[in-house]
C-alpha cells in the first residue's frame, strides 16, 4: 500500500501513518478504488493494535465498515487509526483518511480479535 510511518501517540493509541496513491489506483471515474481505501484504512486501524499493544499482537478482523465522504484522489494522504477498546477476546478500532489539507475523506471502524504476531513472545 506505499505506507510510511509518522508517528504513534501511545496515550490515545493513535497511530499517524502516509501513503500514496499511485494513479495505477484510480478508477476511470477519477478516485481511487473503493476497496483499495478499505485497504488504507485497515492499515492504519490495524497498525495502531499493534502499536499499542508494544507489536506483540495483530488484529484479525471479524468485520470493517467504511464511509467515504469525499472522492480520494491521487497523491498523498493521511491516515490515522486508534484504539477504541480492547478486551482480551475482542478489540475496536477506528480509522480516519484524510487528503494533505486535513480533509477528511473516508472513516472506517473494526470488530477484531487480538492474535499473536507471529515472533512476538506470547
Amino acid at each position: 500500500m506505499g505506507v510510511e510511518f509518522d508517528h504513534f501517540d501511545a496515550e490515545r493509541e493513535e497511530i499517524t501513518l502516509r501513503f500514496n496513491a499511485p494513479m495505477s489506483f484510480i478508477t476511470p471515474r477519477g478516485s481511487v478504488q473503493g476497496g483499495l481505501v478499505a485497504g488504507f484504512l485497515d492499515e492504519v486501524m490495524g497498525w495502531a493494535h499493534v502499536w499499542a499493544t508494544k507489536h506483540e499482537e495483530a488484529p484479525l478482523n471479524l468485520d470493517i465498515n467504511m464511509t467515504l465522504l469525499r472522492p480520494v484522489m491521487a497523491g498523498p494522504l493521511v491516515g490515522k487509526g486508534r484504539v477504541i477498546r480492547r478486551g482480551r477476546r475482542v478489540i475496536f478500532l477506528e480509522g480516519e483518511l484524510f487528503d494533505e489539507s486535513g480533509n477528511l475523506l473516508a472513516r472506517s471502524t473494526s470488530t477484531a480479535i487480538p492474535t499473536p504476531r507471529p515472533g512476538s513472545e506470547k
